[in-house]
């Protein structure tokens, strides 16, 4: 019964992390019908922010503050490179898909090789707060308490960003610049201007799943990123493309199913289920790859 509830509640903080890392490619996808490929950078940069700030700042801070401060860096960080690309690389081709896709590997690409020059191919280890590294015991479990931290950020992320499209006046017009757009410019809204700020949430999103991510981790890389983008698609498109609810179940899905075959059948067998189940979706389910409402 131990292990059961140990393998449960990794799976969710690992399920967590999966969200955390899909929301802002889902949203983006969902609401502006663009795949965005350079997400892992935003990612990247997120947790090289996060583990910048927390060298830099002065080692008689208490690591938890530290991390607090990195966290909030890491989402301004990834607020920022979302902005901006959307402003220089991605407005000019929003009706160019095949050039859209070119852009953001070619960015992609770029932030690793970037990453590279400046900080070195090996990983630099990141401070962890004491609680976050300790244990706590739940019927005779010991359930490592980070986990418990992942979910409660991704709880906390998902219901406000339905909340910002369901009961906000820019969520009601991002909604309605999707369905028509013309129709939305003509009542002298600026849908471009509100496009810019979901691709800036969007990369928040990132920036933070980045740096809770190297949390995970124990250490930050220029690869990091674009590894926790693979199983980020996997959960949009398991989830349904652009659907955060979607998304959300998915990414528990996915987590779960990568603990429990990695502990009952072998280390290695959790990534090949995930593959599987993806694959399985999409024989069943071919519309997961079309767009779908949060």
């Amino acid at each position: 019964m131990s292990d059961l509830l140990l393998l449960l509640v990794t799976g969710l903080g690992l399920g967590a992390l999966y969200f955390l890392a899909a929301s802002g490619l889902s949203l983006i996808y969902g609401l502006m019908g663009v795949l965005n490929f350079a997400h892992g950078v935003f990612m990247t940069a997120g947790a090289y922010a996060g583990w910048l700030t927390m060298s830099d700042l002065p080692q008689s801070l208490p690591i938890g503050a530290r991390l607090a401060v990195a966290v909030v860096v890491a989402v301004l960080v990834g607020a920022v490179i979302g902005l901006v690309v959307e402003v220089v690389l991605i407005r000019p081709l929003y009706h160019h898909h095949i050039q859209q896709v070119l852009v953001t590997v070619g960015l992609s690409l770029a932030g690793v090789a970037a990453a590279q020059g400046i900080w070195g191919a090996d990983p630099r280890p990141v401070e962890t707060p004491a609680w976050m590294s300790g244990t706590t015991v739940i019927l005779g479990a010991r359930l490592p308490n980070d986990r418990f931290v992942y979910i409660a950020v991704a709880l906390m992320l998902l219901a406000g960003l339905l909340a910002l499209l369901r009961y906000t006046r820019l969520g009601l017009v991002i909604r309605a610049g999707v369905e028509n757009r013309t129709m939305v410019e003509a009542l002298g809204i600026d849908v471009q201007r509100t496009f810019t700020i979901v691709f800036a949430i969007g990369g928040a999103a990132a920036g933070l799943a980045g740096v809770l991510y190297s949390q995970y981790a124990g250490a930050v890389s220029p690869g990091q990123g674009g590894s926790l983008l693979i199983y980020a698609f996997i959960v949009v498109v398991i989830g349904g493309m652009g659907s955060l609810t979607g998304t959300a179940v998915a990414a528990v899905v996915v987590g779960l199913v990568q603990q429990l075959a990695n502990y009952y059948a072998a280390s290695g067998v959790g990534d090949l289920s995930v593959v599987l189940l993806l694959a399985l979706v999409l024989l069943l389910r071919p519309s997961s790859l079309k767009g779908a409402s949060a």
